[in-house]
């Protein structure tokens, strides 16, 4: 889903909406359930729809919709107050680790008709570390290993094992990657 597409929320379906109110529900139950709980873990399955990999952790409280259209692999650790705006996709590849208050924004409205959501896919590759309060926009690919500084907002794709900070996120430093 490497394209922009567009979705009018004019015309969700019967289907469409059904599937918005039972994520809210979850998120509502996530939010409110002891997060160590057999629980919690079957909530999260249900809300993902089961598209986690192994030794994932995701910390409550989450918010945002279409988690249907967000996939993890293992090892991936997102802590509190997470935002996934996931309409156009979210990939999340092993051995991410996203500090609290990231924002994962996949869709953005339309600038004349706000009913219409333009979407565009989120790829976070291997071993990627977002730092506290990093916005990520639809469209971008941070490439694997990369770090992602905290409060940055990333418009464009991040190149593999690269450190970007700032507003708008610019690459400061690139890591060695014999080091991984």
């Amino acid at each position: 889903m490497d394209k922009e597409f567009t979705v009018d929320m004019t015309k969700m379906t019967v289907e469409e909406l059904k599937l918005l109110t039972k994520q809210r529900e979850l998120l509502f139950h996530i939010n409110h359930t002891l997060p160590t709980s057999k629980e919690y873990d079957e909530l999260i399955n249900e809300l993902f729809e089961s598209n986690i990999g192994n030794n994932t952790t995701i910390c409550a409280p989450l918010s945002g919709i279409s988690f249907d259209h967000v996939t993890m692999g293992d090892n991936v650790y997102i802590n509190a107050n997470c935002l996934m705006m996931a309409r156009g996709g979210i990939t999340i590849e092993n051995d991410v680790m996203i500090a609290a208050n990231v924002q994962l924004i996949s869709n953005n409205h339309d600038e004349y008709n706000r009913q219409i959501l333009t979407c565009k896919e989120i790829n976070i590759k291997k071993g990627v570390w977002i730092g506290a309060g990093a916005t990520i926009m639809p469209g971008v690919t941070v490439g694997k290993y990369a770090i992602v500084g905290a409060g940055a907002i990333v418009t464009k794709d991040v190149p593999d094992y690269s450190v970007v900070v700032g507003v708008p996120a610019r690459v400061i430093k690139t890591l060695d990657e014999n080091k991984f």
